[in-house]
């Protein structure tokens, strides 16, 4: 397999209760390197163009509010088959169909509160990574 580079979010609903170190552990445990961090506020502005790719779903308002609502911990995580590896360290959307152990079945509070984003594909990613980061804050 691949090294790859994902994009990894970890969410207001994580940063306010303090998560960000046991999820991060959960990454590494699973053998993906955190190679860019920082933790930031986002605007409605930004999150909205963030997640613009969702601007016609219903609950698009909802998101960018919520992702503006509270510091987020944008990451990059880097590994063989990184992209894939980190969505089944994440879990399914809907907690309630998160496998054990995964950090929605552990930590999020309900399908919007989810904890953690994460990129679906080496495109998304690419473009993912880019709107938080530049080349020289990509450390391997």
């Amino acid at each position: 397999m691949a090294i790859e580079r994902t994009l990894s979010i970890i969410k207001p609903d994580a940063t306010a209760r303090n998560l960000t170190g046991k999820i991060n552990a959960k990454f590494e445990d699973a053998g993906l390197r955190i190679v860019a961090q920082k933790r930031i506020q986002l605007t409605p502005a930004q999150a909205g163009k963030f997640y613009e790719v969702h601007a016609s779903r219903p609950f698009y308002g909802e998101l960018c509010e919520f992702m503006a609502s509270a510091p987020v911990v944008v990451q990059v995580l880097e590994g063989e088959g990184a992209i894939a590896k980190n969505r089944e360290v994440m879990g399914a959307t809907n907690p309630a169909d998160a496998a054990p152990g995964t950090i929605r079945a552990e930590f999020a509070q309900s399908v919007g509160e989810n904890s953690v984003h994460g990129s679906d594909a080496p495109e998304t990613a690419a473009v993912e990574i880019a709107y938080f980061f530049s080349g020289l804050e990509l450390v391997g």
